[in-house]
């Protein structure tokens, strides 16, 4: 028999199954928010993964079409590759959790969500991720939690606790806060110009509503938990970190790992691996465990230079930037272009412009998001880090550093009434060694306007690293760290904003949470060091957005039309406004109020496109002048074509002033000829004269 448990949280009904599906996972919970259903489970492998020295954690969240009613697109009819939605909210359950898992366990383990069902009023992202952590807590999985993760919005100045998808579409705010029992484990956010006050507040609230919902998986816990398991520990043993000192002292590791050379500090490392395989070559039983002993022994040389001697590892101060270098206008005919420079870090960003109907389409759970205006995309090339390496497409990692840039230049950006242009960004790697995502948002902004889009403000970021000791009060926050500093160090705390508050967070951590004042003086650095940014280089290399977009972007004109002649523009089936795109060489987008956008590189012809628009959908009146073509010679006349599809007839009588025998006398198809509108004729069609207009 399964037992059920409920509680109240944000003013709906959260209720967790516990054996009632999956039982052969290590720990499963059928979780329902509202009507949103997602079965979340947490399996482990037998045997620990030979030749490896790191936790192997996978996390998934599948979204099923049919959770929302939905057969899914393309041929095969089944869902495909995980969408970035999907792969987004698996990191973000996968950032908060894999620190609460032992270091040294090497055991396969798979968080797996499936989303089932979707009410719109209680998000299945949420969910899985209470789902996940309670599926980890009941299971016999070593994992240090529970944890609980609370959303945060904000309209019209107020909080709202785990907002629907409705609200979520209207908030200035969208925030995630993952918690344990004391601390603050994970935060995500966008944000419409937050200040930092109040984002502080928000991610506060979030902590204590967290602290609820644990009480409430410590309840289930006690009822259906179960013995954690034994497992084999892969730790690297105390004697051979003590022979290791023997052979390098602490001075020598030193002197390797402080330098600001990246391929310096490798080459370095490299020869004291080597020297301690040749040292270690019949201690057999020691050599598996070297790899993570070097990295052992680097990381707390570096913490405790930077710990007990403020010392970094390039000769930084704690709060000092890397050299930084901005530059616009990098790549020819492109839309825009910009590159950004801090130490080893360097992203080119390049900016291209479309007409609106070329917005991404999105099909997913989320029915109020549809499209995609602005898309950021983020590579990271092996060559960035000196390595080699097939590229296979972006990973998770590039999909969650291009959706970061993404979320941090959003709520600057222009509205399609002002700037009717989809919009995409992409940041190419060209040096790595750190925050490469910071960089992207810098560039971005920039980029964006070099290429003409009218963005509100500047927007800049910077990332924060942390070093603790072994009490909460011992610790030291790092501004703008470097890989080497956010490999060994304990957090990343990336922030994005303008001069009047902030636009994104992604706070990842390697500990079992921050304290309050960590995370307010993370949060106070990352301000001064944007601002820094955006007025002492940013600004130096473009002040604001450039008037118009370049030469080579499209130029977009926009029209009103009555929505009722939509049809005459465009024809039977589709003749007269691909009649219209084929002569001009524009391109046409016309949505259902009457919108209609016609862009293209070549001025006269958007115009050319735009008048016979007009004409079309214009009802004629006596007076009107039109010019036109002679595309049919009659006895009786000669009918001219004003626009694709609208013809109108000048009778021989209306051609000249003088009289003629013959329409031949005076026109020949093709000629081009202006007449004037005389009113309908007996029949009640239109007649035009060549004759009466005035010269």
């Amino acid at each position: 028999m399964y037992k059920s448990f409920s509680m109240e949280l944000a003013g709906r009904t959260l209720t967790v199954d516990v054996d009632r599906v999956a039982k052969q996972a290590n720990g499963a919970a059928l979780m329902h928010y509202g009507d949103t259903v997602v079965l979340s489970t947490a399996t482990a492998s037998e045997k620990p993964r030979e030749g490896i020295d790191f936790f192997p954690l996978s996390v998934e969240y599948e979204e099923k079409m049919y959770a929302v009613g939905k057969i899914p697109g393309g041929f095969n009819k089944r869902e495909g590759k995980a969408s970035e939605n999907a792969v987004l909210t698996s990191r973000v359950i996968d950032r908060p959790m894999r620190p609460l898992f032992p270091k040294d366990y090497r055991n396969d383990v798979t968080l797996n969500n499936l989303v089932m069902s979707v009410d719109p009023a209680c998000t299945p992202e949420l969910t899985a991720m209470l789902g996940s952590a309670i599926a980890a807590s009941i299971s016999d999985i070593p994992f240090d939690g529970p944890c609980a993760t609370t959303q945060v919005g904000m309209i019209d100045g107020q909080f709202i606790i785990n907002p629907s998808y409705a609200q979520l579409d209207i908030s200035d705010l969208k925030l995630t806060v993952a918690s344990t029992k004391e601390k603050v484990i994970m935060i995500e956010a966008g944000a419409n110009e937050i200040p930092e006050d109040r984002m502080i507040e928000a991610i506060y609230l979030a902590h204590d509503v967290n602290q609820e919902v644990i009480a409430f998986i410590e309840k289930i816990v006690a009822e259906c938990g179960k013995p954690k398991h034994e497992y084999t520990s892969y730790a690297v043993p105390e004697e051979m970190f003590a022979a290791m000192k023997e052979i390098v002292p602490p001075e020598e590791m030193e002197t390797a790992v402080f330098t600001d050379e990246k391929q310096v500090r490798e080459e370095n490392i490299r020869r004291i691996t080597e020297k301690l395989e040749e040292a270690f070559a019949e201690k057999e039983e020691w050599l598996p465990f070297l790899g993570d002993a070097i990295y052992q022994y680097q990381k707390k040389t570096v913490r405790k230079m930077i710990l007990k001697d403020h010392k970094r590892p390039d000769g930084r101060d704690i709060k000092q930037i890397r050299p930084l270098a901005a530059e616009v206008d990098i790549i020819p005919r492109v839309h825009g272009s910009a590159m950004f420079t801090r130490g080893q870090t360097q992203i080119c960003d390049v900016v291209t412009l479309a007409p609106l109907s070329e917005m991404q389409k999105i099909d997913g759970l989320d029915e109020n998001v549809t499209n995609k205006r602005y898309i950021h995309h983020y590579n990271f090339p092996s060559y960035s880090v000196g390595e080699t390496k097939v590229s296979r497409g972006p990973g998770r990692r590039e999909i969650g550093h291009g959706a970061l840039a993404e979320r941090a230049l959003i709520p600057v950006l222009p509205s399609v009434e002002e700037f009717p242009y989809a919009i995409r960004a992409v940041s190419e790697t060209f040096e790595s060694n750190g925050s490469t995502s910071m960089a992207s948002t810098c560039a971005s902004c920039m980029s964006l306007m070099a290429a003409g889009v009218p963005i509100k403000k500047m927007v800049a970021g910077i990332s924060c690293g942390l070093v603790t000791g072994d009490t909460d009060d011992d610790y030291i926050v790092l501004t703008d760290i470097q890989g080497l500093e956010d490999f060994f160090g304990d957090m990343d705390f990336k922030v994005t904003g303008t001069h009047d508050g902030i636009t994104a967070i992604q706070m990842d951590i390697k500990i079992h949470g921050l304290t309050r004042p960590i995370v307010e003086e993370a949060i106070s650095r990352t301000r001064e060091a944007r601002l820094y940014i955006m007025d002492e280089v940013m600004s130096k290399a473009i002040a604001e957005p450039r008037k118009e977009v370049g030469r080579y972007a499209p130029k977009i004109i926009q029209m009103q039309i009555d929505p009722q002649k939509i049809g005459d523009v465009v024809g039977q089936r589709g003749k007269t406004i691909n009649e219209i795109i084929d002569r001009t060489g524009v391109k046409i987008d016309i949505t259902d109020d009457g919108s209609v956008s016609i862009c293209g590189t070549d001025k006269q012809k958007m115009e050319e496109a735009m008048k016979m628009v007009k004409i079309i959908t214009t009802d004629f009146r006596e007076g009107q002048i039109f010019e036109g073509v002679v595309v049919s010679i009659k006895e009786f006349g000669a009918f001219v074509e004003f626009a694709p599809g609208k013809e109108g007839m000048v009778h021989i009588s209306r051609i000249s002033r003088e009289r003629i025998n013959r329409v031949e006398d005076v026109l020949t198809l093709g000629d081009k000829v202006k007449v004037i509108c005389l009113g309908k004729d007996k029949m009640g069609r239109f007649s035009f004269s060549m004759k009466d207009v005035k010269q």
